[in-house]
C-alpha cells in the first residue's frame, strides 16, 4: 500500500510538500514522519526552499513554531511556505535573518562539522579539519584556520570574521578562496565579503559600516 499522507517532490523552484493531516491521530505522528520522509535526502536540503500545503487548522502556533524549528535546525532549510489546502491562506518564515544566531562556547576540533541555517558565533578557535556552514554570518573570536561556509543558500552578503583569518577554505554563498600558503599570521582581526565576484578580506574597523 502506498503511504500518500507526505508527498515530497521537487522542482526548479524548492521542494514541495503535501501533507494530509486526516492521516494522523496528531501533531507529533506528522511531524515524525515528515522528519523520516525528509532524513532521507537530507543532503538536498540544506538551503533550500520548502513549500508545505496542508491544512493549517490543524496546527497551533506552539506547533508551528516546533515544525520552524526542525525544518531550519535539522534540515538547513532556507525558506519555508505554509499554504492552506482549503483556504489557500499562506504563512512564510525565513530562516536567514539578523536576529537567529548559535553561539558555542568552545574550540572547534579537526572532524568536527557545525551546521546552523542562521548566523554561528564561535568563542574560541576553529582548527584545521573542522567544518562550519553556516546561512547567515561566521564570527569566530578566536583563530580561524578550518573550512568555513557562510551563506550557504546562496546569502552573498553574509560575511566571515574572525581575530585570526587563516582558514584551509573560505566560501562565501558560491564564491570561494583559500588563504595563500605563505600568509603571514594577521596582528588584528579580519572581515572576508563578497565585493563583485570575488572575496575580499579588510581589517576589522569598529567605526566601518560593513
Amino acid at each position: 500500500m502506498v503511504d500518500d499522507s507526505i508527498v515530497i517532490k521537487g522542482n526548479k523552484e524548492g521542494i514541495n510538500a503535501v501533507i494530509n493531516m486526516n492521516k494522523f491521530k496528531d501533531f507529533d505522528e506528522m511531524i515524525e514522519t515528515l522528519i523520516g520522509k525528509l532524513s532521507r535526502g537530507k543532503v538536498f536540503y540544506r538551503g533550500a526552499t520548502l513549500k508545505i500545503t496542508t491544512e493549517l487548522q490543524y496546527i497551533n502556533q506552539k506547533e508551528f513554531r516546533k515544525l520552524k524549528n526542525i525544518l531550519f535546525e535539522q534540515f538547513l532549510i532556507k525558506d519555508c511556505i505554509l499554504e492552506d489546502s482549503q483556504e489557500k491562506k499562506v504563512r512564510a518564515f525565513t530562516g536567514i535573518y539578523e536576529g537567529r544566531t548559535k553561539f558555542l562556547r568552545k574550540t572547534v576540533r579537526s572532524g568536527q562539522i557545525i551546521n546552523y541555517n542562521g548566523n554561528v558565533v564561535i568563542i574560541g578557535d576553529v582548527n584545521a579539519g573542522a567544518e562550519i556552514y553556516a546561512g547567515g554570518n561566521v564570527i569566530i573570536l578566536g583563530a580561524l584556520r578550518g573550512y568555513v561556509h557562510a551563506g550557504f543558500g546562496g546569502n552573498t552578503r553574509a560575511l566571515v570574521a574572525a581575530f585570526y583569518l587563516q582558514p584551509e577554505i573560505l566560501q562565501i554563498a558560491n564564491i570561494m578562496t583559500r588563504s595563500p600558503e605563505d600568509s603571514v599570521k594577521p596582528q588584528y582581526p579580519e572581515v572576508a565579503k563578497v565585493k563583485g565576484d570575488t572575496i575580499i578580506v579588510e581589517p576589522y574597523l569598529p567605526n566601518k559600516f560593513i
